[in-house]
């Protein structure tokens, strides 16, 4: 009995077929963080380029970024 729940629990730790499927996840999450503060960044970065343009031509004032989640 015991020898066949240890070769059990061997059988079960040497199983990788569901692994790859969490690495895969795993790395598609972390890709999406990675989009999400890149998107932030430059999105941040265009409206501060669009305010000093405005600025500059007389028209600062027209151009309100969107804060987070607007």
């Amino acid at each position: 009995m015991k020898t066949q729940f240890f070769a059990s629990v061997k059988r079960f730790i040497r199983d990788e077929e569901g692994a790859a499927a969490v690495e895969y996840g795993l790395l598609a999450a972390l890709i999406a963080v990675v989009v999400a503060v890149a998107v932030s960044t430059v999105g941040n970065r265009l409206c501060e380029t669009f305010k000093t343009i405005a600025t500059r031509l007389g028209g600062g004032a027209a151009v309100q970024c969107a804060g987070p989640l607007s």
